[in-house]
């Protein structure tokens, strides 16, 4: 156990240094990128629904869930996306690969508590744009990472509830370059956002078993509005380009920028479903977050506007004998789910909604119902109308779900 705690901690140490989410999306240049999925590979196999917890697996999405735990378990997991990015004139491809999240959850008696790290945000975009008089180059890396602390308890058999804090840190640059074809030297414009703030998360879980084997669930987790420090710097920098594309300055300055708080918009979760245990599932959620409340780091873009956001998911699972011996695809859990989002982004009058339909396999490994979970994600998100772009993405995603036992009594003869 000594040894599993340890090697768990110098990963979280590891990944906490490398935590920056990358993306390749022109839409991750708004607010503080593109929200990523705050939960495992599992859920995401589902839609994302965050509805149904059980004793083997961590739910990063509802707090709620630690009561839940009978096991100490450990969750990591990793994805690549590709996608094609189309304009009206153009297309393109791209990818990127990430690791998504490390987590560690135990039970203590009623009470159940979860660590880890997931990434809150990401932005990733390159573009380009050449006419016969000038060429603009844009860029912009970086993201938001959520450092989490989580506590569940089990009021009664049937009833569960949770509290989740969490410190979100990260930074944001973005580099525009403009080449005028009669000027010999070019302009470099630098923002960069050192981001900081404290978020907290609430949740609950109802349970009830009907005499006819079938367990109704319900779900809710509700998380504030929270302000975040945003540090801002502005560079600007006179240079050239020489052959090997490196940049030659000339002169560069720094720019005065005031620092500002950024909204970190609430959000809500509601959902339900009906199953029977270890067998199958079926379910949906709603999620609604007031992103209209959110504003842009250091700069207003007359174009851009923000409205609330909302999603709905629905999605399942199925085991065909969870419990069998003989055939290793008995045990194999089968996932699927649809989600489609509003995600609050309209930039020239135009919505940037998305679409998801996923699938996914939970694959028994090992010891303690030790499992290694594959996904699939086909989706679009926003349009070629008004000079945006569409997005279609194929995600694959991995994750590996540990299960031990601690505080185990050994007895001797």
């Amino acid at each position: 156990m000594i040894k599993k705690t340890l090697f768990f901690t110098l990963l979280l140490c590891s990944v906490l240094v490398n935590a920056q989410e990358n993306t390749s999306s022109p839409y991750s240049f708004f607010g503080v990128g593109l929200n990523k999925f705050n939960g495992t590979a599992e859920n995401r196999s589902m839609a994302g629904m965050g509805i149904a917890s059980d004793s083997i697996h961590i739910n990063l999405q509802n707090p709620a869930g630690y009561g839940a735990l009978d096991l100490t378990t450990y969750a990591l997991g990793g994805s690549h996306a590709s996608t094609t990015i189309e304009s009206s004139s153009a297309s393109d491809k791209v990818s990127s690969s990430t690791f998504d999240y490390l987590a560690m959850a135990f039970p203590a008696g009623k009470l159940g508590f979860g660590v880890g790290v997931i990434p809150y945000s990401s932005v990733g975009y390159e573009m380009e744009d050449i006419t016969n008089e000038s060429s603009s180059r844009f860029s912009g890396s970086g993201g938001l990472n959520k450092l989490f602390l989580g506590v569940g308890y089990e009021v009664t058999r049937e009833l569960r509830v949770g509290v989740e804090g969490s410190y979100n840190f990260g930074n944001i640059k973005n580099k525009n370059f403009l080449f005028q074809n009669e000027l010999q030297f070019g302009t470099r414009e630098t923002n960069r956002s050192d981001l900081s703030g404290f978020k907290v998360n609430f949740g609950a879980q109802y349970e009830k078993l009907l005499k006819s084997g079938l367990q109704l669930t319900g779900s809710a987790s509700f998380s504030p509005s929270t302000k975040i420090t945003s540090e801002n710097q502005r560079q600007l920098a006179t240079l050239i380009l020489n052959d090997d594309e490196n940049e030659v300055i000339a002169d560069i300055r720094d720019l005065d920028v005031e620092d500002s708080k950024l909204t970190l918009p609430s959000e809500l979760k509601v959902g339900g479903g009906v199953g029977k245990p270890k067998k199958w599932f079926a379910g949906v959620e709603y999620g609604r977050k007031s992103s209209s409340d959110f504003t842009n780091r250091s700069f207003q873009l007359d174009n851009v506007n923000y409205t609330d956001a909302s999603s709905y998911k629905l999605g399942g699972y199925y085991i065909p004998n969870y419990n069998d011996i003989t055939s290793y695809f008995q045990r194999i859990v089968y996932r699927a789910g649809f989600r489609y989002e509003e995600t609050g982004l309209n930039i020239n009058t135009e919505d940037v909604d998305e679409f998801g339909i996923s699938f996914g396999v939970g694959l028994p490994a090992g010891n303690f119902l030790t499992n290694i979970n594959l996904g699939v994600e086909y989706g679009e998100r926003g349009t070629t109308s008004n000079n945006l772009v569409k997005e279609k993405f194929v995600n694959v995603f991995l994750s590996l779900s540990l299960n031990d036992k601690w505080f185990v009594k050994r007895r001797f003869d």
